[in-house]
């Protein structure tokens, strides 16, 4: 077969980011809601925070100077958090805690531990330094500022960042509507008996959740037999309704591989067959200018393929401009003896090995071995035209940083 007519994988990316198109619709939600979903706009800082200088700890708001002598200093003042902290009386101490405003004249804070009780006041302990664990105004935003750019994932702390600037809702783009398709006759829906010739369809639910681990709505989840007018039909119906268009299988040269075809004869293939291991049979083009995405029918080669091709062009439909996957190197337990002109990608997992953390291959690494992915956490990265030794550093890629 050799390395001929393969697209390289690097080759293969370049050419679906250059053309992925961020979807434009947008909503406006409520914070609580908008855990995973992607910033529409830039969010500026509407006021400075924290708005005014507070404490960081329970202690007594001074004047540097009235603590040199070390004398005793009375409490004039109480300032709990939410109270206005009024003025510093000139040679006294206010008790305050952690997140009450710092009154006026006060320019250090003693920390409750470095005191003692002396004579109805405060005897400190320690050494005074002027803006000691005072919390400054603006020292997270200052207002004005850019604190989240468009593009932004919302994590839980971009959620808290806004609540901390008082934001509630926030315009966010809308999820990117996928139709999936298996591919095959011999499919059947699990909870059914199996007939001669019959597999079940693995391949519909790791798509589905693989698509909705990565907030993709699903809008068609269909099984195609194999029939080219029909599969046209379908995938030419789901080009109306979907931002992008997932297959799984149907996309290699047997003659009952339709999906390519259909691609060639009623829309445009720009994309086909990459130098990967697994997953050489992947299809990229577009339906009535809706792009679709044909990835190999084996069930473990659809995970690779979705993973290192499909995800990457996924997160740049989405608006995702913080996705970026850079991997570890790691002692391989394991060896490579005979060099591949496709990059293989090993179904894998972290061990430890007395101190030393190696990356372990799951012995058998055939592209239907499903289970191989359950064993592992994660993908080993084989280059291309390359052996590997027990104890070479090998690349490797957790499958949670993948899905990002």
């Amino acid at each position: 077969m050799g390395g001929q007519n393969l697209t390289s994988l690097d080759d293969a990316l370049e050419h679906l980011l250059s053309g992925a198109q961020v979807i434009d619709r947008t909503e406006t939600l409520p914070l609580e809601r908008t855990l995973g979903r992607i910033l529409a706009e830039d969010i500026r800082v509407p006021a400075d925070v924290p708005p005014a200088d507070n404490s960081a700890v329970d202690g007594y708001a001074v004047r540097m100077a009235d603590t040199a002598s070390g004398a005793p200093l009375p409490v004039s003042a109480r300032v709990a958090a939410g109270q206005a902290p009024g003025t510093l009386e000139p040679g006294t101490a206010v008790r305050i805690f952690t997140g009450s405003e710092i009154p006026a004249g006060a320019d250090a804070v003693v920390m409750q531990e470095r005191t003692e009780p002396r004579d109805g006041g405060i005897a400190i302990m320690a050494a005074v330094e002027e803006g000691q664990n005072i919390r400054r105004q603006g020292q997270d935003l200052r207002s004005g500022a850019i604190a989240l750019s468009a593009g932004t994932p919302i994590r839980p702390q971009e959620m808290g960042l806004l609540g901390s600037m008082g934001i509630g809702s926030v315009e966010v783009l809308q999820p990117l509507r996928v139709a999936v398709f298996s591919t095959g006759d011999e499919l059947v829906d699990p909870g059914q008996p199996l007939q001669a010739g019959q597999i079940y369809n693995t391949n519909r639910y790791t798509l589905t959740g693989l698509l909705q681990a990565v907030g993709c709505d699903i809008v068609r989840c269909e099984t195609l037999r194999d029939n080219r007018e029909n599969t046209r039909s379908a995938l030419l119906g789901a080009a109306a309704e979907a931002d992008l268009i997932i297959t799984s299988g149907g996309v290699s040269v047997g003659e009952e591989d339709h999906v390519r075809v259909v691609l060639e004869e009623s829309g445009e293939l720009s994309l086909w067959r990459l130098a990967i291991k697994p997953g050489k049979p992947l299809a990229f083009g577009f339906l009535d200018g809706t792009p679709v995405l044909g990835l190999p029918g084996n069930p473990a080669a659809v995970l690779v393929t979705f993973l290192v091709a499909g995800l990457p062009y996924i997160r740049h439909c989405q608006g995702n401009r913080r996705y970026h996957v850079l991997g570890e190197y790691l002692p391989a337990a394991f060896s490579v003896d005979k060099p591949s002109v496709r990059r293989e990608f090993l179904r894998a997992r972290k061990q430890a090995n007395g101190d030393l953390i190696e990356i372990a291959a799951y012995p058998n690494q055939s592209s239907g071995v499903l289970s191989s992915a359950c064993w592992g956490d994660g993908l080993a990265v084989v280059p291309e035209d390359t052996t590997l030794a027990a104890g070479d550093r090998v690349l490797y890629y957790a499958f949670s940083e993948l899905l990002g």
